[in-house]
């Protein structure tokens, strides 16, 4: 039902007049008795009769015109919501790591029910596959993920991706190993031996690892697999072997932070949403907020450009 015959049927109620409703619409006479007999036929019933030497509405025309109010003002209203610029309102789906919601989507989710009490934003938490799945079957409208500069995620021209924080990783070891410090490769050479500890529900980290230990010479055997730091940690304090957590973790007893640098590991964090979305209001203002809470300007970035530090994991924490 086009919206143009609606409010030919609403001014013709109002004016009476085929002729006054084409001077008003800056359209013709036969224009409007056309898009009127055609939202007849699509209602199938009259719409107008004969009366004298014009025309006026049956009791069906008139019940529709009354419709037609109602619905032209909520496409209006609909239109003022969804304009850029307008002031947002509405459900806000988003998907992402653990870290980015808790440090940095929440104080903003709590900020918004102050500064813009209409817009509910709705949180899902999930690894960057997973939610970047999501938004392809568009269940979900912004997207929080990650990479490594090591491990770079695949350029999607589908969609518009925002730099956001980087945040450095380093090694977790058993404190008693006494491995020695040094660059990235002579640290990976000294565990060529031992097992290997990668996120459960990501294989980012692990293809770090793989390329790491393949500069310095050897195949990691990859055996345990944790997607909770904590766990990782509970794991090398364990025994069980090695591997990746942020820089600035606070480390337990049993366990030693090497710092990996030449080359260094860096995480990189990313708002991704589907192009052409970023005029919808609640997610251009979500995202401006992330990245003004990064430090980054929401021009949407190609993933492998850096952003502001940052010393989140972004894992879930139990």
């Amino acid at each position: 039902m086009e919206t143009r015959r609606l409010r030919m049927l609403v001014e013709l109620s109002r004016l009476g007049s085929m002729r006054a409703v084409a001077d008003m619409l800056a359209t013709t006479t036969s224009t409007v008795s056309q898009q009127i007999a055609a939202l007849a036929d699509e209602m199938g019933t009259a719409l107008t009769e004969p009366h004298g030497r014009l025309v006026r509405l049956t009791p069906a025309g008139r019940r529709l015109a009354e419709h037609a109010v109602t619905i032209l003002s909520a496409v209006e209203t609909a239109r003022h919501d969804l304009a850029p610029g307008a002031e947002p309102n509405g459900t806000l789906r988003v998907a992402g790591f653990a870290t980015a919601i808790r440090a940095h989507l929440l104080p903003i989710v709590t900020a918004l029910t102050t500064s813009h009490p209409r817009l509910r934003v709705l949180v899902r938490e999930h690894e960057p596959a997973e939610a970047l799945r999501l938004l392809a079957e568009d269940a979900t409208d912004l997207v929080l993920t990650y990479d490594y500069n090591l491990a770079p995620a695949a350029e999607d021209p589908v969609v518009n991706t925002t730099a956001l924080w980087t945040a450095r990783w380093g090694l977790g070891v058993p404190a008693r190993a006494g491995i020695r410090e040094g660059t990235t490769l002579e640290v990976f050479a000294q565990l060529a031996g031992q097992d290997w500890i990668v996120n459960s529900r990501n294989t980012a980290d692990e293809t770090v690892i793989r390329t790491l230990a393949s500069m310095a010479g050897f195949t990691p055997r990859i055996t345990h697999q944790a997607d909770s730091l904590d766990l990782v940690q509970g794991m090398i304090t364990a025994g069980l072997g090695v591997g990746l957590l942020p820089l600035g973790t606070v480390t337990f007893p049993a366990v030693r932070f090497l710092p990996l640098t030449a080359p260094d590991v860096e995480l990189r964090a990313y708002a991704v949403a589907r192009h052409g979305r970023l005029d919808w209001p609640p997610l251009a203002l979500v995202t401006d907020l992330l990245a003004r809470r990064s430090g980054r300007s929401a021009t949407g970035q190609h993933p492998g450009r850096p952003a502001g530090p940052d010393t989140e994991e972004p894992r879930r924490m139990p």
